[in-house]
């Protein structure tokens, strides 16, 4: 069901979502939504806010998905600034190849943790992307925050 909700064989948000072993990406799940660390951040802390069903515009999202989509971005904010203390932060959706969705048909929101001076330009002169921090790492600092967010509902 490729874009129209429910799962999609091929979606690695889907396929993270259904598979155990990768947990250790996702800091925490909701009703509808989870926040799922990127594996290939363009910053320490990178993560995305994605819908459980597959789906694959903000227009064909359900308003409890948007209720939770725009909590959970929300509480990504408290979260990075508390933990990593950016400057800045990006926050954004991808819809369709020519406006940089590398994942076409399930939506997903970036939060992005910025610092003045911070462009990688491996990723620009060496076509090679360098982890800021191993990826288990930053889910040991985020996850006890985003647990604590949601036990108070902020």
């Amino acid at each position: 069901m490729t874009g129209t909700g429910g799962t999609d064989a091929g979606c690695i948000f889907c396929e993270a979502d259904a598979h155990p072993r990768r947990d250790d990406l996702i800091l925490i799940r909701g009703r509808v939504t989870y926040i799922i660390l990127n594996l290939y951040p363009y910053n320490s802390g990178h993560l995305m806010v994605v819908p459980t069903r597959h789906v694959a515009t903000l227009a064909a999202t359900t308003s409890e998905e948007q209720a939770e989509l725009m909590r959970f971005t929300r509480h990504a904010e408290i979260a990075l600034t508390e933990v990593y203390k950016p400057q800045g932060l990006n926050v954004g959706v991808n819809l369709g190849r020519p406006a940089g969705a590398g994942v076409l048909d399930h939506l997903h929101v970036h939060v992005v943790p910025r610092w003045n001076g911070d462009t990688n330009f491996m990723s620009v002169v060496g076509e090679t992307r360098v982890l800021p921090e191993e990826l288990n790492e930053t889910a040991k600092r985020l996850r006890p925050v985003f647990e604590r967010l949601a036990k108070a509902d902020v």
